[in-house]
């Protein structure tokens, strides 16, 4: 109780961006996808195809409550643990934002449809990840069959209802079409949601196997001002022990740290590989409370 009354702007600011991202997801379900039965997966994706299966009858708000609840209930009770107030909170909200926003197309188009609807879900399911909720459906599906199935991962689980849904919706329309531009939906809205939690600056992390490591290592600290760790390591064809050099930099100087390599050691091994968060000196500060 203590820590929630010393940092209640933290748990406000979280709150309040599980509610704006859950008006930001009912608007795409709402205006691009559910008019053009549109199915991009999840328990939102199931809705929009019963909605349409019962025309109208059963609303996507409503699925979303009937379905993700019992999940939540059924996560408790199988996997004995709590998935968070903000889960739950996510899914009333999401409920209640999918009740009151008209559900009335902006276009007709499919491809328009698709792409739009994915990116502004996407931006929406991001923003509830980043708050650190969630608004429960597959992925709390996923663990549950998980338990049962653990021949299975979690992720595959999840893929596998998201394209039974995807398929639903081609079925549901008998076009196949339908199906296809869900799934074009379902990659959007899973990159644009990468994109919210991860940014777009992605840091590089160079790993350099040569013969003149410390002339490279200390170019580079000299030059780019950047940190360079020595990782020991041995060949195990020819048995020899080698220096391998650590660097992480920003996109900017990629071109550096590589013209720097080239002119101290042209035949170096060089890897690179995105780095999607990088924390301490230099880069992003660790958060504490």
């Amino acid at each position: 109780m203590e820590k929630v009354k010393k940092y209640w702007y933290r748990y406000f600011i979280e709150y309040a961006g599980v509610t704006l991202g859950t008006f930001i997801m009912a608007i795409a379900i709402n205006i691009f996808l559910e008019p053009n039965t549109i199915a991009p997966g999840g328990v939102t994706g199931l809705g929009i195809v019963l909605q349409k299966l019962t025309n109208g009858l059963v609303t996507v708000w409503a699925t979303n409550l009937i379905v993700n609840i019992p999940l939540f209930i059924a996560g408790i009770m199988i996997l004995g643990k709590s998935f968070g107030a903000k889960t739950l909170y996510g899914t009333f909200v999401l409920s209640f934002f999918l009740l009151i926003i008209p559900d009335k197309s902006a276009t007709h188009d499919l491809l328009l449809s698709s792409v739009f609807g994915g990116v502004i879900l996407g931006i929406g399911l991001g923003i509830v990840f980043k708050s650190g909720g969630t608004t429960g459906g597959t992925d709390l599906a996923g663990a549950i069959m998980n338990k049962f199935f653990p021949s299975l991962s979690t992720a595959t689980h999840m893929m596998i209802v998201d394209l039974i849904v995807v398929a639903s919706s081609g079925i549901l329309n008998r076009r196949i079409d339908t199906a296809l531009y869900s799934v074009i939906a379902l990659y959007i809205l899973v990159r644009v949601t990468d994109i919210i939690l991860e940014g777009f600056s992605y840091e590089k992390a160079f790993f350099i196997i040569s013969n003149e490591p410390e002339k490279i290592g200390r170019t580079i600290l000299s030059e780019l001002d950047r940190g360079v760790t020595i990782l020991k390591g041995k060949g195990l064809y020819s048995g020899l022990e080698k220096d391998v050099l650590l660097c992480v930099v920003n996109r900017a100087q990629m071109a550096k740290v590589k013209e720097i390599i080239s002119s101290v050691d042209k035949r170096a091994f060089i890897m690179i590989t995105d780095m999607h968060e990088v924390l301490g000196e230099g880069f992003k500060e660790i958060e504490t409370e």
